[in-house]
């Protein structure tokens, strides 16, 4: 039982904290390139701004990961 709700833990560790990153990865790749499209002349600008935000987006899945691999060792 105890090992169950372990596994039940770590699944939703990881499935919650990819969920919302991807969701807030794909708006800001849309507005990113909406910008793009609108004023060319700041888009490299635009791109290091959206390569940092999804870097720091990506963080908060592999803090998730983490705690995942930590509760299946318990097991």
């Amino acid at each position: 039982m105890n090992s169950g709700m372990i596994a039940l833990a770590a699944a939703l560790a990881i499935s919650l904290s990819t969920l919302a990153p991807g969701i807030g990865q794909g708006m800001v790749a849309s507005k990113a390139l909406e910008a793009m499209a609108r004023q060319p002349e700041m888009a490299g600008t635009l791109r290091t701004s959206m390569i940092l935000a999804m870097a720091l987006m990506e963080a908060l899945a592999i803090y998730g990961l983490l705690i995942a691999f930590i509760l299946i060792a318990k097991i």
